[in-house]
């Protein structure tokens, strides 16, 4: 049996161990959170069927910046960016063009990230608003709310942060080949 005093010193050992050791498992298994990158939101791959002779211009709205001790965010650069990416590599469009020089304009509004705060797989569920409009007299060809989402598990990554930040960017990859797909059945427009 041990004796009062080394009771106390184990029970001060386990605290201080305890003390010392938790937030760096904090910080092993959360991490500071990081930016969603646009390349981590290109699609490898997009089901297209019609692939329309007009030019496209973009907007995107709604997207938030990361901030350093929040969970990673999509900003509207990022977002438009990978949507720009996806848009060229596709050809769903015969050209994509800065401005409102487009025959047609394409805004996506970002309206829900919903991502979980802890866990070993992170589901993150994204919707944004899709709308195809004409520019010569503005009316709307297609609108859409796309709901996505997309699971990261501690096999993709085994910190935290870095797992969030893989849903996320999967979430946003989905929602643009959905997006870009659903054009791209539009058929003539």
């Amino acid at each position: 049996m041990n004796s009062p005093i080394q009771e106390k010193s184990s029970r001060r050992s386990l605290f201080v161990f305890l003390v010392s050791v938790l937030p760096f498992c904090a910080l092993l298994l959360g991490g500071c959170a990081s930016q969603s990158t646009h390349l981590g939101m290109i699609p490898d791959v997009i089901d297209t069927f019609t692939k329309h002779p007009h030019t496209v211009s973009l907007n995107v709205t709604g997207g938030k910046p990361t901030e350093s001790i929040g969970t990673p965010q999509i900003s509207d650069v990022e977002f438009k960016q990978a949507l720009l990416d996806a848009m060229n590599k596709s050809q769903i469009f015969s050209r994509v063009v800065e401005g409102n020089a487009g025959d047609y304009w394409l805004t996506v509004t970002l309206f829900s990230l919903e991502q979980p705060l802890f866990g070993f797989s992170f589901t993150v569920k994204m919707e944004a608003g899709w709308t195809l409009k004409r520019v010569a007299d503005g009316v709307v060809v297609w609108q859409e709310s796309i709901k996505s989402t997309y699971t990261a598990t501690i096999e993709d990554a085994f910190v935290g942060a870095t797992r969030l930040r893989l849903a996320t960017e999967g979430a946003a990859r989905n929602n643009i080949s959905q997006g870009l797909s659903k054009i791209s059945k539009l058929g003539a427009i």
